[in-house]
């Protein structure tokens, strides 16, 4: 089976031989394993003046970047980011990625139409107005939904093949609580995320939801909206895998939990007992991708990232296999 196989085998949550399968959402350190800036660092300003040929030599280098971040730390799924922000550009990055590795990774990009919890700064115009002008909201949100399937239809006349699936990236909770809580959920956020998975779904696309911090209080309203899968399971804000597990495991598929406070600020023993713990309560029953709580972020020690893929590569193979750590390369 190839690595996309093993993905889509995880997101049923049917049984996968081998490792678990590993992937993170977005992998930021590239200066320091390949000299290159991440896509999502990159100025784009001048994008709409390059020549042509420039403009393939981006693509070329930025599909290499992708490729070359998975193959060394064995993912088995490539994020895309919308960098630059062109949608002619984003496809040929996913065509170019196609091309060199076939059908070798899940290609994913973001696809998430439903509001997330505001910042600081916008919080209180953003509160007020759901509360006071409810149905400008729900128009707002509407719009959003349709251009978010709109863009999905688009992708798919490009191709069956040129992307598997969406990463829906909005944030919903604080690490003591969700800012979408209760009713809350059910109006603004439960409505819109329900109809575009079930649009992407009929497309043919698998999702995966991603929202960092408490999510246990609406883990139910959230698992009822039907994604493939959950990601990030945020440690930091108090998700206990194995509790999740024991709720939903075989239902749907459970991605992420290795604390990244940890991996930043904790010692060599704290993070290689979180990787375990994080595997352990994973890898029961299948239906898990092991990854972190987040993502690879700038400012995250690679020694540290490279510490998790190590035990991961060791540890994280289902028990009929035996030989797979064997294949690890510096």
């Amino acid at each position: 089976m190839t690595e996309r196989e093993r993905f889509i085998q995880a997101l049923k949550c049917q049984p996968v031989s081998g490792r678990v399968p590993h992937f993170e959402l977005v992998f930021f350190l590239t200066m320091e394993v390949l000299g290159k800036v991440h896509p999502e660092h990159r100025s784009y300003h001048q994008w709409k003046q390059m020549s042509l040929p420039e403009k393939k030599l981006h693509i070329d280098d930025i599909s290499n970047l992708y490729i070359d971040i998975a193959r060394k730390y064995n993912h088995s799924a490539i994020f895309v980011h919308h960098s630059p922000n062109d949608f002619n550009a984003i496809c040929e990055i996913l065509e170019s990625i196609r091309e060199k590795t076939g059908s070798e990774f899940f290609l994913m990009m973001h696809g998430d139409p439903t509001f997330p919890m505001p910042d600081g700064a916008s919080m209180l115009d953003f509160t007020a107005q759901l509360y006071e002008e409810p149905e400008r909201m729900h128009d707002v949100a509407a719009k959003r939904l349709n251009t978010h399937v709109d863009i999905a239809a688009k992708l798919l006349a490009r191709g069956r093949r040129l992307l598997d699936g969406f990463a829906l990236c909005a944030d919903y909770c604080f690490n003591t609580g969700p800012f979408f809580a209760g009713q809350l959920f059910d109006d603004f956020i439960g409505p819109y995320l329900k109809d575009v998975i079930t649009h992407y779904r009929e497309m043919g696309f698998y999702t995966i939801k991603h929202t960092d911090g408490n999510i246990m209080p609406i883990l139910d309203q959230l698992v009822s909206c039907g994604p493939d899968a959950l990601h990030s399971l945020d440690p930091q804000g108090g998700v206990d895998l194995a509790e999740v597990k024991k709720r939903y495991g075989g239902k749907i598929c459970l991605i992420g939990n290795v604390n990244c406070g940890l991996l930043q600020t904790g010692s060599h023993d704290e993070c290689v007992a979180d990787i375990r713990r994080s595997l352990s309560a994973g890898m029961d029953g299948y239906g898990y991708i092991f990854s972190t709580s987040n993502c690879v972020y700038t400012g995250m020690p690679l020694e540290r990232y490279e510490l998790m893929h190590k035990t991961w590569l060791e540890e994280g193979v289902y028990a009929h296999e035996t030989n797979a750590a064997a294949e690890y390369h510096e």
